[in-house]
This record gives structure tokens, sequence and C-alpha cells, in this order.
């Protein structure tokens, strides 16, 4: 099975660099089971990371934490969706 866990952050105003730079540093451990990851941003300083693993849906899965600091103007919002077959 497949899950893709989504992690979205908006910063504070005009440190939407800053943080896109914090979530791509952010290493995950890697133990096979990570199948892909991609960052994105958007208007209003927000980032988005996805990361697709090759796990079950309720799997103990690492994901990127809160930003240090106020870097963040928000808590993040997480959530974890499982593929599902479109046949």
């Amino acid at each position: 099975m497949t899950v893709a866990l989504m992690w979205e952050a908006r910063a504070v105003d005009g440190r939407g660099e800053e943080l896109l730079a914090w979530a791509r540093a952010q290493e995950l451990p890697d133990s096979g089971r990570l199948l892909r990851r991609e960052t994105f941003r958007a208007p209003q300083d927000r980032v988005l990371v996805i990361t697709w693993w090759d796990a079950p849906y309720d799997a103990e899965l690492p994901e990127l934490p809160e930003p240090d600091g106020e870097l963040a103007g928000r808590a993040v919002h997480r959530w974890r969706f499982e593929s599902v077959d479109e046949g």
C-alpha cells in the first residue's frame, strides 16, 4: 500500500523563503519505505511537503517537525492519505 503524508505550514509574513529552505533541509530517516518526496510553495508564504511511503495506513512513519522558533505563523497542518485503485 502507498501512504502519502502531507505537511503544510505558513510562514510568518516575509519569511516564506526561509521556511522553504528549512523544510528542504529536514531529513527523514529512510528505512527503504520512502518512495518519493516533493516540496511546494504557494502564495501567503505557504510551504507544502508530500512524502509517499510503501507502508500500511496506520504505520509509524517519520514526519517533518514543527519549524523552530517563530518561523511559522500558525501550527503545522498534517494529513495522511492512502492510495486507492482507480480500476
